[in-house]
């Protein structure tokens, strides 16, 4: 646990404010700052950098190091030192800066999710980081690193101060029970990698190119300088998804649906239940005879974007309903395509849009390879509107573009003129009627 002080003159509604410090081992994280500065310089500026190392002798390298090692020692105490943390009665307060002090004030009825971020070497020392989601913030505020009990222990508090429950009673509380939904097996992850279109466009293009620059240059180099990225970028990218979507499992609590996830860094994200603004269902083309879909979000002021990577499409729709209470996923059946002379306005690609509209929600679907359905519950729609460009007039056509609450843009394409403006105008009344009847955006409530 880490070391905690009680601050005198912070007292909030006559109880002490307690100010605790991260976990000791902080200082190791932010010690590396003095030595990324010399790092980010030598990539700068690798010439000058050569020549000042050629020019150093051993002694004068030990004696830089004897200087380096202690200063960047110094330098992640001290600010480790200087930064510390207190929940009061309404707020979190974060305290940091070791030459220009800082104070972030976070209101607890603002939170709205409290993510804790475990990598690598920090699920080896026993620590974790508190990533924290405020409404009306793009940036997560983070507290890096707290011992993993604490870090726990503080998320449930966080969370039930942010539900309403009183400072003496949010300790109580504890972490709110979880029921497992949906668990993602990497040999599913894996597959679904190995259908994507972006991983077997890179391996074609690493197969085709490399003849073409051998016959165009003879050079083997612009060859390897040419396929290497390639190649990388396949398996960097294959990789990189593989770890992060790694052992994906869906839970249900009062606080929302719990993401757990990642193969060498894991992290326990929340959904929090009220804040979702869309949901789309993504069904790219070599998945569609496996019946796969991946599910994503817009969630208002957080970074939390996919909730299901890869699952069956009759899993994603059970999930989605508990993501969106009493809202049913259109069929492609029930899709009102555009009318056939929208053909000269997206030749072929036309044949891939379409819309419905239910009591629940707003559904656009487009794409023809790979295919978006946007689902938008009416009460999240923040404004409609209709554009029509000189082409689309003259067909007699138009797109009417929904906005949500996440700034994000949700678009029926190609739409009949006059069926958009009544759409248009259903939609305003359809908002209107929503937000009166939507309940609130709580925790466990």
């Amino acid at each position: 646990m880490s070391e905690k002080a009680v601050s005198d003159a912070a007292v909030r509604d006559g109880r002490p404010v307690t100010e605790r410090r991260l976990h000791p081992v902080t200082p190791l994280r932010r010690a590396w700052a003095p030595v990324a500065v010399l790092t980010g310089w030598a990539v700068h500026d690798p010439d000058q950098a050569q020549r000042h190392l050629t020019r150093l002798t051993t002694t004068t390298l030990l004696i830089g190091l004897a200087v380096v090692i202690p200063v960047a020692a110094l330098y992640g105490f001290l600010s480790w030192w200087f930064t510390n943390f207190a929940v009061t009665g309404a707020e979190l307060r974060i305290r940091t800066g070791l030459f220009f002090r800082r104070t972030a004030h976070i209101r607890l009825e603002r939170i709205q999710a409290v993510d804790v971020t475990r990598p690598l070497l920090a699920r080896i020392a026993g620590v974790a980081k508190l990533k924290i989601d405020v409404i009306g913030t793009d940036k997560k505020d983070e507290l890096a690193f707290l011992g993993e009990e604490e870090a726990r222990t503080l998320r449930a508090e966080l969370l039930a101060r942010a539900a309403g429950f009183a400072p003496e009673t949010a300790h109580e509380v504890g972490e709110a029970p979880a029921q497992k939904v949906v668990r993602v097996p990497g040999r599913v992850i894996a597959v679904s990698l190995l259908l994507t279109g972006a991983t077997w466009g890179s391996l074609v293009a690493a197969v085709v190119v490399p003849p073409l620059l051998w016959l165009a240059t003879h050079s083997l180099w612009t060859v390897l300088a040419a396929v290497l990225p390639l190649l990388g970028s396949a398996v960097a990218n294959s990789a990189g998804r593989f770890a992060a979507e790694y052992d994906w499992l869906v839970s249900e609590s009062p606080d929302g649906l719990r993401i757990d996830r990642g193969l060498l860094d894991r992290t326990h994200e929340t959904v929090p239940p009220g804040r979702v603004q869309t949901v789309r269902i993504v069904e790219p083309l070599l998945w569609r005879w496996r019946g796969w879909v991946r599910v994503e979000l817009d969630v208002a002021g957080s970074s939390n974007s996919v909730l299901l990577p890869v699952a069956p499409r009759e899993v994603a729709e059970s999930v989605i309903a508990r993501v969106l209470p009493g809202v049913t996923v259109p069929q492609a059946a029930d899709l009102l395509r555009p009318p056939r002379r929208a053909r000269w306005c997206a030749p072929v690609w036309w044949r891939g849009h379409g819309i419905a509209v239910t009591d629940a929600v707003f559904a656009a679907r487009h794409g023809l390879l790979r295919r978006r359905l946007a689902l938008v519950p009416h009460a999240k729609v923040q404004s409609v509107r209709l554009r029509q460009g000189p082409w689309q007039r003259m067909w007699g056509l138009a797109g009417v573009h929904v906005d949500n609450g996440a700034d994000k843009t949700v678009t029926a394409r190609l739409r009949d003129a006059q069926e958009a403006a009544r759409l248009l105008r259903a939609q305003a009344e359809r908002s209107r009627t929503g937000r009166r009847s939507a309940g609130p955006d709580r925790w466990m409530t």
